[in-house]
Order: structure tokens, then C-alpha cells, then sequence
């Protein structure tokens, strides 16, 4: 059932519902990474990667706040428009940030993924994936 709802929505408005599902844990984070799997142009597994403890000399210590709404806002927009430069239908879509001196920066790393039973088998009416 909730495969037939993802089929009509479009991808954007999905990594749009990544990022509101990860409002609270991003909330904590200065930085990371966003991950999205994406098969057949339809978010499966996300999430983030990051460090839950940071460094300064011996010192570890737990970051105090994370992104604020603004920085939420900007970081989510960023993704949504680098959608437009995506070209294959399977792979993940990697989005890593940091907080430097309150200034959001951010990187999306694309990975297309193939599979080479669908070259070798294509489906009945010749086509492959």
C-alpha cells in the first residue's frame, strides 16, 4: 500500500519528507552527512552519518546546538535543487555539511548504481534498467 502512495509522489516532494523527518536529529548536528538511497527514482533508505562527540585537543565534548531552522531551510533547498542535476534512476545521493563560523557549508556527492543482470537479462519487452 505504501509503495503504490510513493509511486505518485514526485522525488523532490520525498527528499523533502527526508529532511522534515530528520528536522529533530539535525536540530543536534553541526556536521554530516545526509545519505538517500534511491531506487527506480523512489527514496528507500536515508539517513545521517555523523560524529556524536568532537575533539579540541584532548578535550571530547558533545556539540551544543545544531543546525537552526534557517540553516534546516537553506541545507533542504540545496538538496531539492541539486535534484535537477541528477540523471540516472538508482543510486544514492550523499549531503554533507558543516557549521563553520555559523556559516552552513555544503557538498552533494552523486552515486549512480547499475546492475549487470539487467544488461545481460533484459526484461520481455527489451528494454533494460
Amino acid at each position: 500500500m505504501m509503495l503504490l502512495i510513493l509511486e505518485k509522489v514526485s522525488l523532490a516532494r520525498q527528499l523533502d519528507l527526508v529532511f522534515r523527518e530528520l528536522k529533530e536529529e539535525l536540530a543536534h548536528l553541526t556536521s554530516g552527512t545526509v545519505f538517500v538511497q534511491i531506487r527506480n527514482n523512489m527514496v528507500g533508505k536515508f539517513g545521517v552519518r555523523h560524529f556524536p562527540l568532537e575533539s579540541r585537543g584532548s578535550e571530547l565534548k558533545k556539540a551544543d546546538r545544531g543546525l537552526t531552522e534557517s540553516h534546516q531551510h537553506s541545507f533542504r533547498q540545496t538538496a531539492l535543487e541539486s535534484l535537477k542535476l541528477k540523471k540516472w534512476s538508482h543510486g544514492e545521493i550523499q549531503f554533507e555539511f558543516a557549521m563553520r563560523q555559523n556559516l552552513l557549508c555544503t557538498s552533494v556527492t552523486f552515486e549512480s548504481n547499475y546492475n549487470m543482470a539487467n544488461l545481460v537479462n533484459p526484461d520481455k519487452n527489451g528494454k533494460t534498467d
